[in-house]
């Protein structure tokens, strides 16, 4: 299986250099919180990797992210849910405004961690980022290394970089986000090839553009709801404006924030097709100015975007467009995209010597475990979309959710708990959560693999004595 590369692989590059190993060498194409986490989870695997990040440093941007219950037996195994639960606030609801400050409704979620064992809390993602970033080893992530190509075959898999270095390895995961190289450079292959999917070759469907922030320690009096331990979690929505705005209370005296300007189908076309070079850090101000006036709750009931942003450093605000699909192809040869607890499950088995058969049945299996999940989410995040949106599906969605009944809650909420995944190779965490967990695939039949392994082990060493 090969992937038409940019290079050939006798070009005059400066290779970096590989570890001798029986365990397979990983690539980790992007040192985001999905990199980071599977290099600690191959770390504890002892499994060779490193991560390559296209920029001069290993660091993110934005706002707050919601950590459901489900997160909570990882963490524990990995050794980071103490410092979690000290750098992040519990979030038991989302109160619901309009533009004029009115509470229209609350969305509870203490069921879900009477179910899920584990609170739901909001933790800033920058400071997420830091605990993750400080259990990957030094050394292990190299910088200012841009993927431009890939070339794989049945025996290895090799990433080019634009400095005209390469690496070679025996599994590359594309954990580069939305613009991915390593799915650019595996999706061209497959296109070249003929056996591209067609739902994979359209434009990336964008609903909104997304302000985001994490604002420096502000003034508990002018902020008072600083002040509870709880996270305050408001999202406010406009009947008048294409927009909604939420902001989260954190440790620290910090607030995260947002801003959603949803786009409708014209703009979200004209977005798909632009080059969008004022993306990111720096290229915040004009939208910054659009928002300003908008009313936030609490305070004295003055309160507007203006005074978080003002409150925002600017190397803390970012911009960025907001996409809504699920890639149907995952994988192929020796390279597969994203990459968790299920994959490094998968990959903690396989050798430096497995067959590219061997590789592509572990990651088809990784992807059936965790596509049907993945397509959910993507549901959910849609609903939640629409609950905080401005059209009058929005309107309806908001009045579905204010009177959804207890019963149906318990429905929603023991489903989106149920899978709390672990990995085979750490010690078993054990919750409280009233729902059982659901049946993890990856955790059983690699744990089954460990296990005959490590009794033929045994049994090798009492036959040598």
């Amino acid at each position: 299986m090969t992937s038409s590369p940019q290079h050939t692989l006798s070009s005059p590059t400066t290779a970096i250099a590989a570890a001798t190993t029986d365990r397979p060498r990983v690539l980790i194409v992007g040192a985001g919180l999905a990199g980071l986490t599977l290099a600690i989870l191959l770390e504890k695997a002892g499994v060779p990797y490193d991560i390559f990040e296209r920029g001069l440093e290993a660091r993110t941007v934005g706002s707050a992210i919601f950590m459901e219950p489900s997160i909570g037996p990882l963490f524990t195994q990995i050794g980071i849910y103490d410092e979690f639960l000290e750098k992040s606030k519990p979030c038991e609801a989302t109160n619901v405004y309009n533009e004029n400050r009115d509470l229209q409704f609350i969305i509870d979620y203490k069921l879900a961690t009477e179910m899920g064992g584990y609170a739901s809390r909001i933790i800033p993602r920058t400071t997420l980022y830091k605990i993750l970033l400080d259990k990957v080893p030094d050394g292990r992530i190299h910088k200012r290394k841009k993927m431009v190509s890939l070339y794989q075959d049945d025996n290895i898999v090799k990433i080019y970089f634009a400095d005209g270095s390469n690496c070679e390895g025996d599994i590359v995961v594309g954990a580069d986000g939305a613009y991915s190289a390593v799915r650019h450079c595996l999706y061209e292959s497959l296109d070249q090839d003929g056996r591209l999917l067609p739902s994979d070759a359209e434009d990336l469907p964008y609903s909104c553009i997304c302000l985001a922030g994490h604002s420096g320690p502000l003034d508990v009096d002018k902020f008072p709801s600083l002040k509870d331990g709880l996270c305050r979690y408001d999202n406010t929505h406009s009947s008048e404006k294409p927009y909604s705005w939420m902001t989260f209370t954190n440790k620290d005296n910090v607030i995260c924030w947002g801003v959603f300007k949803y786009l409708d189908t014209q703009n979200s076309a004209a977005y798909s097709r632009e080059q969008r070079s004022d993306w990111g850090e720096g290229a915040t101000e004009t939208m910054c100015n659009e928002v300003r006036d908008f009313f936030i709750p609490g305070g004295d009931g003055t309160l507007t975007m203006g005074d978080l942003i003002d409150g925002t450093p600017l190397c803390q605000m970012t911009k960025v467009m907001l996409e809504e699909k699920v890639f149907d192809t995952w994988h192929h040869g020796r390279t597969v995209l994203v990459g968790d607890v299920t994959l490094a499950n998968w990959i903690n088995v396989l050798s430096s010597s497995s067959t590219i058969q061997d590789l592509e049945k572990a990651f088809r299996t990784y992807k059936e475990e965790r596509f049907p999940l993945v397509r959910e989410a993507a549901v959910h995040s849609k609903n939640m979309t629409q609950v905080s949106s401005t059209t009058l599906r929005s309107e309806m969605s908001r009045y579905v959710t204010e009177h959804m009944p207890q019963w149906l809650w318990r429905l929603v909420y023991a489903k989106k708990v149920a899978y709390r995944p672990q990995a085979s190779f750490l010690p078993f965490v054990k919750d409280n959560g009233s729902v059982s967990p659901a049946s993890q695939r990856s955790y059983k039949e690699t744990l089954k693999i460990l296990e005959i392994r490590r009794s033929s082990a045994v049994t090798a060493v009492a036959a040598a004595v």
